[in-house]
């Protein structure tokens, strides 16, 4: 039989959360504010999960902010995407929330991915995308199936334009078909949605830090 040599055993040790890191949440609900919404209740729960690993963040609500339709980083004309783009660059994750219509990703979600199209384009003086080296998670929302089929809508987008991703990049709750019962209307958090959202933090914000202290070459 043959053997094989392995590496010292070291017990796991948590991350270090004396490195700060920065996430923003682009929440897409169709809804501007104060109207409730599932989509962001999820992303501040995902947030406030990054917290306990060292990660500071700010959440955006796209509907309240004249985010133009094309895939330039500014369309001019009080565009309110190069201030949301700016925050977008000086974190280290961005989560994508959205909520599911007609089995894809809001339209806003979509607007999201197609400004963030342009940064193919925009490169550091190695000539990597400014996306390398940021982590992306998803949460959706929705009352029937398609929660995978919107993330890998998602993702795809997301990988596309430079983000990284990392194991169990989503979390989600979909509600029972044909039926009113939204996410923000239940008693409390599902179990099985918390411990998800909880494992999305924890790997989202590893990769975070591997890929700042390790960053992609060239």
């Amino acid at each position: 039989m043959a053997s094989y040599d392995h590496p010292p055993h070291h017990d796991p040790t948590p991350d270090d959360r004396t490195v700060p890191l920065r996430a923003v949440a682009l929440v897409c609900t169709l809804s501007p504010s104060p109207a409730p919404s599932s989509s962001q209740l999820l992303a501040q729960q995902v947030l406030d999960e990054l917290a306990g690993h060292g990660v500071t963040g700010t959440l955006v609500r796209i509907a309240d902010h004249d985010v133009r339709s094309g895939v330039a980083t500014d369309m001019g004309d009080g565009d309110a995407w190069p201030d949301i783009r700016a925050a977008v660059l000086a974190a280290d994750i961005l989560v994508l929330s959205t909520p599911i219509w007609l089995g894809h990703p809001s339209s806003i979600a979509q607007r999201v991915l197609e400004r963030l199209n342009a940064e193919q384009s925009e490169t550091d003086e190695q000539g990597r995308m400014t996306t390398y080296g940021k982590v992306a998670a998803v949460c959706v929302v929705g009352n029937e199936d398609g929660a995978h089929k919107v993330s890998a809508d998602l993702f795809q987008g997301l990988n596309d334009v430079g983000f990284s991703l990392a194991p169990n990049a989503v979390t989600y709750w979909v509600g029972e078909a044909m039926q009113s019962t939204d996410y923000q209307d239940l008693d409390g958090t599902p179990e099985k949605t918390k411990a998800t959202t909880a494992a999305l933090a924890t790997h989202t914000a590893h990769l975070a830090r591997l890929l700042r202290d390790a960053p992609y070459a060239s």
